[in-house]
């Protein structure tokens, strides 16, 4: 029997149940059970943790992190008023816990176009979850139901500058989600990062918006941090420098 045959026979399961991408994956040494927000509690493992949220959309993980970690305080930004009249109206009572920001967070403090995404996998359904500070690129090749027809000017900040304002002084875990604006987070948090502990941030290396970093340009970017989980368009990471006893 030759190799190519039993190669052949050995991965046709994989072709026919469409989980070639997984046994690809696992091979790269991705992990495919997402993060959870349970998971975060444990990796802080403190009662009453300080967690960042950049890109919170309508609060659904901010929800999470809260119900998971009751005594979190969760600080929150987000520049889309439509995600953000969601938030607000998720949240409720919840607000004493949370400090929602009505800005975008990029290397430089003032104002900044932002592109809207619209429609969505459902013709006619609005779809607020892809926007970005970058223009699109392969993001409309790629996902070509999601539309990109209107752009708002958003007010924006530093990490830096914001937590020296609000008194933030360290972030157990900084969550990120701003759809290709990872570099441009990080440009701006220089200092607040030497005082994060744990970074998860979403990547990509295929440029779905204009001058997006891939993930090799983004460690490179975090010297002080070490991968400790790479999922399919997320990673884990952890602050070699605040590693606690």
């Amino acid at each position: 029997m030759s190799l190519n045959y039993r190669l052949k026979r050995v991965l046709r399961p994989y072709f026919q149940t469409g989980r070639l991408r997984q046994f690809l994956d696992r091979a790269r040494g991705l992990t495919m059970t997402p993060l959870t927000h349970e998971e975060v509690a444990r990796l802080v493992g403190r009662p009453d943790p300080t967690i960042v949220e950049i890109g919170c959309n309508d609060g659904s993980d901010t929800l999470a992190f809260l119900e998971a970690m009751p005594t979190a305080r969760v600080y929150c930004f987000e520049p889309d008023p439509r995600a953000i009249l969601r938030f607000k109206q998720k949240l409720g009572s919840r607000v004493d816990r949370v400090t929602l920001s009505e800005i975008a967070i990029s290397d430089r403090n003032g104002t900044i176009t932002f592109h809207m995404s619209g429609s969505g996998p459902v013709p006619g359904e609005g779809f607020d979850q892809s926007g970005s500070i970058r223009i699109p690129k392969n993001h409309l090749l790629d996902h070509p139901w999601v539309t990109f027809d209107k752009a708002i000017t958003v007010k924006t900040r530093t990490l830096d500058d914001w937590c020296a304002e609000h008194a933030v002084a360290n972030i157990d875990f900084l969550w990120m989600d701003v759809q290709g604006a990872e570099g441009d987070v990080i440009a701006g948090a220089i200092d607040s990062l030497k005082r994060t502990r744990f970074l998860y941030t979403e990547y990509s290396n295929n440029e779905l918006y204009e001058g997006q970093l891939p993930l090799r340009r983004l460690l490179a970017l975090l010297p002080s941090f070490e991968v400790m989980r790479r999922y399919p368009g997320d990673v884990l990471l952890r602050n070699r420098s605040l590693r606690r006893n």
